[in-house]
Formats: structure tokens, sequence, C-alpha cells
């Protein structure tokens, strides 16, 4: 059974950057980002392969937001930087056991509980 444990959001100032880590129990293909703000549908922001560290980014993070993976440590990272108060928003980190890289959320099967991420202007 896959679980997945976020952490390092927080609050920041428009300009900062934050790293979130998600540590994985189970085997899964591929691992994505997500945030959902208030009043907002869930978006996806990156995701990445274990096996070749393949990637996916959404255009409105494309530039700021890394998403990398350490095998060794079962945990997928989003490096963010350039913070801007509209990247404020819980940040979720999702599994999806089979093969695939995928924007979509309804393509990943196991879902953290999310981290708060406020940014400040």
């Amino acid at each position: 059974q896959v679980q997945l444990v976020e952490s390092g959001g927080g609050s920041v100032q428009a300009g900062g950057s934050l790293r979130l880590s998600c540590s994985v129990t189970g085997r899964t293909f591929s691992m994505g980002w997500f945030r959902q703000a208030p009043g907002k549908e869930r978006e996806f922001i990156a995701a990445i392969v274990w096996i070749n560290g393949a990637t996916s980014y959404s255009d409105s993070v494309k530039g700021r937001f890394t998403i990398s993976r350490d095998n060794a440590k079962n945990t997928v990272y989003l490096e963010m930087t350039s913070l801007k108060p509209e990247d404020t928003a819980v940040y979720y980190c999702a599994a999806r056991i089979n093969r695939g890289l995928f924007a979509s959320p309804r393509n990943y099967d196991t879902w953290g509980q999310g981290t708060q991420v406020t940014v400040s202007s």
C-alpha cells in the first residue's frame, strides 16, 4: 500500500523560495505535485518518473519550480523559487502506480495530506 507524507510548506514573501518534500512508502511509477487554492480546482504543477527522471511541468511554473527525486530516499521534491502571491495554495503530492506521466489528477492513485504554502506580497 502506497503512503505519502509531505513536508516543507510555510509562509514566505514574494520572490522567496521553498522546498517541499514527499516521502513515499511503496512502489510507484511516477509522482506528481498539485496545488489547490480556495475556490479553485486542483491544478497540476509537475510530475516525474522514478526510473529515468523524466519530467513534465505546467506552463504556470516552468522555469520557477523544479521537481526532482532521490531514489535512495524514496523522496520527491518540489523546489519553488521566485514565488508569487498567486502561488498560495495547499500543495499535494500524488502517486501513480502504473506506467505513465500525466497531468490530470484522475490518473493518480494515492494522495498526500497536503501542505500549505502562503506567499505574501
